[in-house]
């Protein structure tokens, strides 16, 4: 079996399509073909490894160093009833407290990476801390912003007073802006046009993760 024989096995078991595969290791649609069929059989090595990659195999196997594929050939588990697959996940800054004039996301500010559900679209996360947004948002849980100056009237932001952050549902009124606790045993923190100078919305809460 040729290593053209081999691409092409692999990809037929793993369900890909040549563009597909095309497009994940960078080359023409018209390359693939050429690779399977051994117009072309000089590959350059980073290609085999994408390929290897992409198609769940070493690169040994497609070379014909190795009769069988290695374990990683295998295609992905099957998922038990019930279960989901593990979504794809996107590794997004931890902010903590916040020095004075600077990005929120700046260095300084960041206490570590953490992960969440690309579906997201976050920028960064914060940890909530106390008990005014519960019961939606409890103390200690991880809440992930997704940055943009404006949301709209209710929902959840992340705002920006001084050096703190803070969450809390946003309404904005003609001459004063409330930020409202989801806890009605809090009161509203209300900033006067004076004050709005101070106020930065860093962006809407959009997922939360929590321990169990």
């Amino acid at each position: 079996m040729t290593v053209g024989d081999r691409i092409r096995q692999a990809r037929l078991e793993q369900d890909v399509t040549q563009q597909e595969l095309a497009d994940y290791i960078g080359v023409s649609k018209q390359a693939v073909y050429k690779y399977e069929n051994n117009i072309v059989t000089n590959i350059p090595t980073d290609k085999v490894d994408a390929i290897a990659k992409r198609l769940r195999v070493s690169p040994a196997y497609l070379m014909g160093w190795e009769e069988q594929p290695a374990p990683a050939a295998s295609k992905e588990p099957t998922i038990p009833p019930g279960f989901e697959p593990m979504p794809a996940m996107d590794v997004v800054p931890l902010v903590g407290r916040i020095a004075c004039g600077t990005p929120i996301t700046a260095e300084e500010n960041i206490e570590q990476m953490v992960c969440v559900p690309s579906r997201w679209h976050s920028t960064f996360t914060l940890t909530c801390k106390g008990d005014s947004m519960e019961p939606r948002i409890h103390d200690g849980d991880l809440v992930a912003i997704r940055s943009q100056p404006e949301v709209e009237n209710g929902e959840i932001a992340a705002v920006r007073i001084g050096e703190e952050a803070t969450l809390k549902h946003v309404y904005l009124h003609e001459n004063f802006i409330e930020l409202r606790p989801e806890n009605p045993a809090f009161s509203s923190i209300i900033l006067s046009r004076e004050d709005m100078n101070t106020v930065v919305i860093e962006g809407k809460a959009v997922g939360l993760c929590r321990d169990i």
